[in-house]
């Protein structure tokens, strides 16, 4: 095999990869009925002048499965804490009781839980596609490669065959991961 092809499935396992590791940060933020300090990754807090995301400026733990406590470092900045929770709407009201803010999370209805279903369809839709496109760019380096080396017929249709196969395998991991985060969402 050529070094361009070699290049040209490395780049594209890249892309695939970097989908699913997407996809993963996206379910990380969503919420399962759970407390998940991932929640507060988007979080980001004025903090003297700067933008600073929670986990820089405060320890998160999880108390009881269903309560994130957000301890700051500085206890000055417990009301801009507060401020940047409520405007990331996250769904939960954080209560400060002057030395960590606590988020209470609740048991998600029903409706929710499907509602959350959808969502963590459409974050698997989005890998999907972010791996099609992958492949779409493999087979048009492929089609170049082609010209440029006059590669034979059946040595293009293996390798479009290879990287169907490495896509379909990557779809695969998708849907298993998006079926496992599912059932997590709707499981009471």
């Amino acid at each position: 095999m050529s070094e361009a092809l070699d290049e040209m499935y490395l780049f594209g396992e890249e892309k695939m990869e970097k989908a699913i590791s997407q996809m993963k940060r996206e379910f990380a933020s969503v919420r399962t009925g759970r407390a998940n300090p991932a929640i507060l990754d988007k979080v980001i807090v004025e903090y003297y002048g700067a933008p600073t995301p929670i986990r820089q400026m405060a320890q998160v733990s999880v108390s009881e499965g269903t309560t994130l406590v957000i301890t700051p470092f500085d206890k000055s900045i417990m009301k801009e804490l507060e401020k940047a929770i409520i405007k990331a709407e996250l769904g939960v009201t954080p209560n400060n009781d002057g030395v960590c803010v606590r988020l209470n999370f609740p048991p998600l209805t029903e409706e929710r839980r499907k509602e959350t279903a959808k969502e963590v369809k459409k974050y698997g839709e989005d890998a999907k596609v972010a791996v099609r496109n992958a492949r779409r760019d493999m087979v048009d380096h492929l089609k170049k490669i082609e010209k440029d080396e006059n590669m034979p017929e059946d040595a293009v249709k293996d390798n479009q065959d290879k990287i169907q196969k490495l896509t379909d395998k990557y779809v695969g991991i998708i849907d298993a991961q998006v079926a496992e985060k599912e059932k997590e969402v709707m499981t009471v």
